[in-house]
């Protein structure tokens, strides 16, 4: 059977004052000995060089015409000893230049010579019908010090700076001399003023420039995703044109020993492991369209079951888009070129989407579409100019996704081409894409002896 519970002590209340109190001074202490980023320049991340030498131009002013007036009026009205006014005067103003990088450092030192210089004007001739125990220019220094210390430090810090003023001067009270005119209240109501507004001055910029941070990443995020949609996009399009490939690699290997009479036993087993290959490689395709085929392309019907267009249905695209009111000129080559899948579905698409520019955002406007082959039958040149648009037409858009230009150049690259885009001096605007008639070199394979033989 355990015993009775203790009782509890009920601890005094004055023990839990002083407890608070000492809890109070500790969080204080702190706060006035943390300060924030020492050492940074005020204004240090501002681009433009003249603002950022502002808070040097500003300090030296007011160190440089409070010095003197400083002495003067210590000296001269409050009855100092010129050598101790002029220390005074020193360590009240001289920190003013160190506020601009480490302001709680040359607040803790012009505070500190603030609370010196009152104690030695409560026994100074001079102090009778003048200001106690701040003067006026302790004042207007002092609030300049405020001025660095909100743009700088967090807001418990400030809280403690206006508090620590405040208790300074209420201290100062019973000790006023006769005849004075107290100030305490006065620099107490104004600190928390300058405080309050710097600090919301420091967190709307604050505020401002982690929204700059934040609409640059987002757009490095949107131009990024642009890109993956338009590689998706062209993947897609690409495996109609590779599983072609594949499926005659794969039939032909099939039917080779039935084709071909009198195979050896091993070539018959080449044409089988070729056939493995191919179907594997048309297998492992089709599982990569599955993860690069959208959920919103499934729930619309699925993969899409047209044929993959080319430059042979350029007039058809071209009628569409007089249909849409923009006058169009087709320019194709006289004879039949044999393109290479890749690049005939590129060149397609380049008109396409520079077609869909001008019906979008130059409505009305001429455009001529050129594809042209070199010479020497290196190269294919896809060209569409459209003039400025008429003057009563608006653009449909103002503003663009970016896919296309972005899916331009990849298809380009793809192809290991080159594209030129631009504005023309008349307003009007200029694709030119050059494409190689023929596949781009693969990379080199090391091959053996056995490997390089003829099936």
């Amino acid at each position: 059977m355990s015993g009775p519970s203790p009782t509890p002590v009920h601890e005094p209340a004055r023990q839990r004052v002083l407890r608070a109190a000492r809890q109070a001074l500790r969080v204080l202490a702190v706060e006035l000995g943390t300060p924030t980023e020492p050492g940074t320049p005020l204004f240090g991340s501002v681009q433009n060089p003249w603002l950022r030498r502002l808070p040097y131009l500003v300090a030296f002013g007011f160190a440089v015409s409070l010095l003197p007036t400083t002495i003067t009026i210590l000296g001269h009205d409050y009855g100092l000893n010129g050598g101790l006014a002029g220390a005074l005067a020193t360590a009240q103003t001289a920190p003013l230049l160190l506020a601009v990088t480490r302001p709680l450092q040359a607040w803790w030192v012009i505070f500190t010579a603030d609370i010196l210089c009152a104690m030695a004007l409560t026994g100074a001739d001079g102090v009778a019908g003048r200001a106690w125990p701040w003067p006026p220019m302790v004042i207007v220094g002092y609030l300049a010090l405020m001025v660095a210390l909100s743009l700088r430090e967090r807001s418990r810090t400030l809280i403690a700076v206006w508090l620590t003023t405040g208790v300074a001067g209420i201290l100062f009270e019973p000790r006023t001399p006769d005849g004075s005119v107290g100030t305490w209240v006065l620099l107490f109501v104004l600190t928390g003023v300058v405080l309050m507004m710097g600090a919301t001055l420091r967190e709307r910029g604050d505020a401002q420039r982690k929204l700059i941070e934040q609409e640059t990443i987002s757009e490095a995020e949107r131009a990024r995703r642009t890109l993956l949609e338009e590689r998706t996009r062209i993947a897609r399009e690409l495996h109609d044109v590779v599983a072609h490939h594949m499926s005659v690699i794969t039939v032909q290997a099939d039917s080779a020993p039935y084709r071909l009479s009198g195979l050896p036993r091993e070539a018959e087993e080449e044409f089988g492991s070729i056939a493995a290959t191919a179907r594997e490689s048309l297998a492992e395709m089709r599982r990569l369209l599955g993860v690069l085929r959208s959920e919103e392309t499934e729930r619309h019907g699925g993969p899409e079951k047209a044929p993959q267009p080319g430059i042979g249905m350029l007039p058809k695209l071209v009628e569409g888009t007089v249909r849409a009111g923009v006058p169009v000129e087709l320019s194709l080559p006289e004879d039949r070129v044999p393109l290479e899948p890749a690049v005939d579905l590129s060149a397609y698409r380049i008109v396409q989407e520079a077609l869909a520019n001008v019906v979008r955002h130059a409505p009305g406007a001429r455009t001529r579409v050129s594809v042209t082959t070199a010479a020497d039958g290196s190269r294919l040149t896809v060209l569409v100019v459209n003039s400025p648009p008429p003057a009563p037409s608006a653009p449909l858009e103002t503003t663009g996704t970016g896919h296309g230009l972005i899916g331009m150049r990849e298809r380009v690259r793809l192809v290991d081409g080159s594209l030129d885009t631009g504005p023309l001096p008349d307003g009007g605007f200029r694709v030119a894409a050059q494409l190689p008639l023929s596949a781009p070199p693969a990379p080199a394979a090391s091959l053996s002896p056995k490997d390089s033989g003829s099936v």
